[in-house]
C-alpha cells in the first residue's frame, strides 16, 4: 500500500529552539468560571471542564492557529493516498499519572468508551470501518470511505485518551476514579476543594523533556464576576480566560500596567451561541414561531450592548470563521412586525415558554433579560428559569426546556462541529452537546452525509451552501452570536497560548518570567 506522508514531526524538534530565556518553576493562578461539573473529559465536555482537564488528558494530536495537526501522543502519522487508512505512531515512554504504561490498547479502548458519551467523537468515527493495533506503539484506522475532516478529530477535547486499566469492565459514569482523573498530560490532579480551587501539579514523569515549566496550577473558583476582576487587579490571579469577567470590565483591565490580552487560541473552536428551541412540543415546535423568535430578537443590540462589541451576528449554523461558510441564506433582521404576523398566522395564544439561561455569569443573565424583553414586545410570553451548571446539563440533556441558551464549538469544519447539532442520528437523550432541539429533516441528513465525504472541495462547498440555505429557513435553533473571548493575563506569563485551542491545552509550554 502506498502512503502519502502527511507529517513526520518529531516532538523533540518542536522544543529545540531557544529556551535559554525560559525559567522553570513557579505557580500560575487561573480563574475558572463557572466551576466544572466534573473533570472526566471523556464523560463531560463543558467548556470549563475542557479548560482544566485539557492539562490532564491528551489527544493524539494538537492543532496550531491555522488548524494544522501537530504531534501530541502521536509523534508522527501517515494518511494513505486514497484516504482510506490512517496510521499513527505513538511516543515511546509515555506513562499514565499512576505510572502504568500508555499503549495503543488505550487508544483502541478510548474509541469504545467515547461512542456513547461523546457526540462529536461519535459523528467523526461513524466513518471508521475498523481499528488495528499491530503493536504497542502503532494505531491503524481503516475508513469506510474517504473523510477529509478526519485528521482534525484528534485534539484533547474531541478525543481525550482515557486509561483502559482504570475503566475497562466498569460503569464509566460511576467509576470512583472520575473524581481523581488520571491522564498522560503535563499536569497531574492534586486536589479539588469544591467552591474554592482545583490544584494541579507538575507531572515529573512527562515524556517531553523539559516540560512542563510550571510547578503547579491553581484554578480559582470565584463565583462573583466583580470579585474575579478584583482578584486580577490585586494580583491574586494571573490569568482571566475568555469569558471569566463581564464584558464591561475588559477595557479597564486590559489598560492596566503590565497586563496583556489576546483573542488568539479560539481558532479551532469558533464558539457559536444560540438558543435551543424545542422542536418536539409546545409553540416552539411550529416553524413560524421559531421564525418569529428570530425576527423578534434584536441581535445587533445584544452584540453592542450586552457583549460590548465582542462578536459577530451569525447568519446561520456555520460560523464566518469556519470552512464552507455561506451567507446565501434567508436573513432575519430585527423586524417586530414580521414576528407579530407570523405569530398571528399560527394562532399563538400566549402560551408561556420557559427560557433557561446558561449559568456562566451576569452577561448571560442580562442576555436572557434582553431576549425576554424583545420577545415580550412581539407578544411572546417568556418565563426565565434558573439552574447551576449541573442542572443546566441535566435539563437540556433530558429535553426539559422550551428555549435554552448554549454555545458550542465548530472545530474548523461543518462535519466536525456543526452537523452534530442538526442530524437525526445525533438525537440522543442524555447529552447536551448534540441535536438537543430534536430537529428532523431526513433529506437534509443525506446532504450532510454526502458533504462530509465529498472529496471535491467545490462540490462540498455547494452541498454546504444548500444545507445552510435550507436549515436557516427551518430555524431549528435561534442563532445569536459568534462569540469573541479575549484572554487577559500578566505580561510576564509567556507562551500561554501556543495552539488553536488556547488555554485548553496550552499550559504545558507556559512559563513565568522572573
Amino acid at each position: 500500500m502506498k502512503y502519502f506522508k502527511l507529517t513526520t514531526f518529531l516532538v523533540a524538534a518542536a522544543f529545540a529552539q531557544s529556551v535559554s530565556a525560559q525559567t522553570d518553576g513557579g505557580r500560575l493562578d487561573v480563574v475558572i468560571q463557572p466551576e466544572p461539573p466534573g473533570l472526566m473529559l471523556g464523560l463531560v465536555q463543558n467548556g470549563p471542564t475542557q479548560m482544566v482537564a485539557g492539562q490532564l488528558y491528551e489527544g493524539l494530536l494538537r492543532y496550531n492557529s491555522d488548524l494544522e495537526p501537530q504531534p501530541s501522543l502521536a509523534k508522527s502519522w501517515e494518511i494513505a493516498e486514497d484516504g482510506m487508512t490512517y496510521t499513527f505512531h505513538l511516543n515511546e515512554g509515555v506513562t499514565w499519572h499512576d505510572g502504568e504504561p500508555f499503549t495503543s490498547a488505550d487508544v483502541l479502548f478510548t474509541t469504545e468508551f467515547l461512542k456513547d458519551s461523546h457526540a462529536r467523537f461519535r459523528a467523526s468515527f461513524s466513518h471508521v470501518e475498523s481499528i488495528e493495533t499491530p503493536d504497542d506503539l502503532t494505531v491503524v484506522i481503516h475508513m469506510k470511505e474517504p473523510y477529509g475532516p478526519f485528521i482534525n478529530a484528534f485534539e484533547t477535547g474531541s478525543m481525550p485518551i482515557v486509561p483502559k486499566h482504570i475503566y475497562e469492565g466498569t460503569d464509566y459514569a460511576t467509576n470512583p476514579m472520575n473524581a481523581t482523573p488520571i491522564g498522560t498530560g503535563p499536569f497531574k490532579f492534586k486536589e479539588w476543594v469544591k467552591g474554592s480551587y482545583i490544584h494541579l501539579v507538575k507531572n515529573d514523569d512527562y515524556y517531553l523533556d523539559g516540560l512542563p515549566h510550571l510547578d503547579e496550577v491553581y484554578y480559582r473558583v470565584v463565583p462573583d464576576a466583580a470579585a474575579r476582576a478584583v482578584a486580577f487587579e490585586t494580583g491574586e490571579v494571573d490569568v482571566l480566560p475568555g469569558g471569566a469577567v463581564e464584558n464591561w470590565d475588559v477595557k479597564r483591565l486590559t489598560e492596566m500596567e503590565d497586563v496583556c490580552s489576546t483573542s488568539a487560541g479560539w481558532e479551532f473552536f469558533a464558539p457559536h451561541a444560540w438558543m435551543w428551541l424545542n422542536n418536539r412540543e409546545g409553540p416552539t415546535a411550529d416553524k413560524r414561531f421559531r421564525q418569529a423568535v428570530m425576527f423578534g430578537l434584536d441581535r445587533e443590540f445584544v452584540k453592542d450592548v450586552v457583549w460590548n462589541g465582542f462578536g459577530t451576528v451569525p447568519t446561520g449554523p456555520v460560523s464566518t470563521k469556519t470552512n464552507f461558510y455561506s451567507d446565501d441564506v434567508p436573513m432575519y433582521p430585527h423586524d417586530p412586525e414580521k414576528a407579530k404576523a407570523l405569530l398571528a398566522d399560527m394562532g399563538y395564544d400566549g402560551t408561556p415558554v420557559r427560557l433557561l439561561p446558561l449559568p456562566y455569569g451576569e452577561t448571560w443573565q442580562r442576555w436572557a433579560e434582553a431576549v425576554k424583553q424583545n420577545l415580550g414586545e412581539v407578544g411572546i410570553v417568556v418565563e426565565i428559569e434558573s439552574a447551576d451548571v449541573a442542572g443546566w446539563n441535566e435539563k437540556t440533556a433530558n429535553w426539559d426546556y422550551d428555549m435554552a441558551f448554549t454555545y458550542l464549538y465548530q472545530y474548523g469544519d461543518p462535519a466536525l462541529g456543526v452537523s452534530r447539532n442538526y442530524t437525526m442520528s445525533q438525537i440522543k437523550k442524555g447529552s447536551p452537546w448534540n441535536n438537543v432541539e430534536g430537529y428532523e429533516n431526513p433529506e437534509l441528513d443525506k446532504k450532510w452525509d454526502a458533504a462530509a465525504v465529498e472529496p471535491d472541495l467545490a462540490k462540498r462547498a455547494a452541498l454546504y451552501n444548500e444545507i445552510q440555505k435550507e436549515i436557516v429557513e427551518d430555524v431549528p435553533v435561534a442563532w445569536l452570536l459568534e462569540i469573541e473571548f479575549p484572554t487577559i493575563y500578566r505580561c510576564n506569563v509567556k507562551n500561554l497560548i501556543t495552539t488553536g485551542v488556547g488555554l485548553n491545552n496550552g499550559l504545558r509550554d507556559a512559563w513565568i518570567e522572573e
